[in-house]
């Protein structure tokens, strides 16, 4: 076998040229089975700045310890030791086709095709989107601007700005175009991202309960309910949560079922605001100890916000925010503290405040702020 060791190479000029154990030159191509494909050592070898090109020429410097017998052939019995996709310069480039791809990064060809279907897949999906937009148009309704006038949403020119923005989606889909038509009675609508009630048959009351009247639209026995301050309506309503007797503010009454289901179930933890006087002076670190969270009888409780509003050594006022729904739970939580509550009052349900709706009367909540009920809960 013929080993190349340094003590055996001959300076040709200033190029480092393999000899023979005499110390005389080659002649024949016995020492470059490649048949004199390999430049020198000395001299650079164009493309090796590519690290793709690098791996190919090294591993074709890689001696075969059959290369020196005598011409014999070596792995493919071609008397060639260099692989199949090997490159060398001023060689054509061989066709990828019928063989097996290189170790390491892929060839930029198969980077091209891949970015070149990655745009198909994008063009399939602006095609979807744009048959989506034409799917919600539905040639027997309503224009789209028209109904929002109707919903409240200002002036038909005012409705063709939103929906120009963008700032309108009809079934889930962002919508632009002004000849849009829908069915009022089908389509689900939102601006800005708020649910529009489109079904005149559906009412949301906001109602400011009295002292005294119980939480129940027909109350077994015969005591005051809710009843009285809806008898001039036609729809069948149910009252949404409850309210202690003795306890007044914001209580609401509707005839939409998901809705009143969601504001009610603890999975949604729609936030409802009270405002309680109690008796005693609040001491500092109270609201920490209940936003920590407090045990009851029932399991442990904690506030989602506590606000001091007045304090005396007397009495205090305070406001109290929970996503809480058991019964007298923020009587209960205040007195387990040290401050029985000798009034209390609820303010809010989520974003719909009891503002100036004096006692015992009702406002349909409607528009914007209906909108921004049901988005609160999903819908």
């Amino acid at each position: 076998m013929a080993v190349l060791l340094p003590s055996r190479l001959q300076r040709s000029g200033r190029c480092l040229r393999a000899g023979r154990a005499d110390g005389t030159a080659h002649t024949s191509r016995a020492g470059d089975p490649g048949g004199h494909r390999l430049p020198p050592a000395c001299l650079p070898r164009p493309g090796l700045g590519d690290p793709r090109r690098e791996r190919r020429f090294r591993r074709a410097d890689t001696v075969d310890p059959r290369a020196g017998r005598g011409g014999r052939p070596g792995r493919g019995g071609r008397g060639d030791v260099v692989p199949d996709d090997v490159v060398f310069p001023g060689t054509p480039r061989p066709a990828y086709a019928g063989r097996s791809a290189p170790a390491g990064a892929l060839p930029a060809g198969h980077r091209r095709i891949r970015r070149h279907r990655r745009s198909h897949f994008m063009t399939d999906r602006r095609r979807d989107r744009s048959q989506a937009r034409h799917d919600v148009h539905d040639p027997g309704g309503v224009r789209l601007q028209k109904v929002l006038a109707g919903a409240g949403f200002g002036s038909r020119r005012a409705c063709e700005e939103l929906i120009s923005a963008g700032r309108v989606s009809v079934d889930g889909v962002q919508v632009r175009e002004l000849g849009i038509r829908v069915d009022p009675q089908r389509a689900v609508i939102h601006v800005n991202g708020l649910r529009v009630q489109l079904d005149d048959a559906v009412v949301t009351l906001a109602l400011h309960k009295p002292a005294g009247v119980y939480s129940s639209m027909a109350d077994e026995q015969g005591r005051p309910d809710l009843s009285q301050f809806v008898a001039d309506r036609t729809e069948r309503l149910f009252h949404v949560g409850r309210l202690d007797a003795e306890t007044t503010g914001l209580i609401l009454l509707t005839n939409d079922g998901e809705l009143a289901h969601r504001l009610t179930h603890p999975s949604y933890e729609v936030p409802k605001t009270y405002v309680a006087e109690i008796e005693g002076r609040v001491a500092r670190g109270l609201g920490r100890e209940l936003k920590d969270g407090i045990e009851l009888d029932d399991g442990p409780v904690q506030v989602d916000e506590f606000t001091v509003l007045e304090t005396t050594p007397q009495a205090s006022v305070v406001e109290v925010v929970l996503h809480e729904g058991r019964n007298h739970i923020v009587r209960r939580l205040l007195a387990q503290v040290g401050h029985p509550v000798t009034r209390l009052s609820r303010t809010a349900i989520g974003p719909i405040r009891l503002g100036h709706l004096k006692v015992g009367r009702t406002r349909v909540i409607e528009g914007r702020e209906l909108g921004r009920l049901m988005s609160s809960v999903g819908l």
